[in-house]
């Protein structure tokens, strides 16, 4: 794993397309983090504002099949742990 890295754009399907973008990762952190996605399945609105462990600030809102998540100074969301298999 690289210990830094400016930008980071990552796309991934399940049950829906994601789209992320991270800025400024250091180790296991991010100075920002965006992330929007289109899911195939419907949900009831809602939005949700954390913060605490793992986060500075963190906010998400979700209507209908449409999501946006954005994150300040906190936790790398990481998705190569779904690539590794278990022994």
């Amino acid at each position: 794993m690289k210990t830094s890295q400016l930008i980071r754009l990552n796309h991934k399907y399940d049950f829906g397309h994601d789209w992320y973008i991270q800025v400024l990762n250091i180790r296991d952190w991010s100075l920002f983090q965006l992330s929007i996605s289109w899911n195939d399945c419907p949900t009831w609105p809602y939005i949700q504002i954390k913060s605490g462990y793992g986060s500075t600030v963190s906010f998400s809102f979700w209507a209908y099949k449409f999501g946006i998540d954005i994150g300040l100074i906190e936790r790398t969301w990481r998705w190569d742990f779904e690539e590794t298999e278990l022994v």
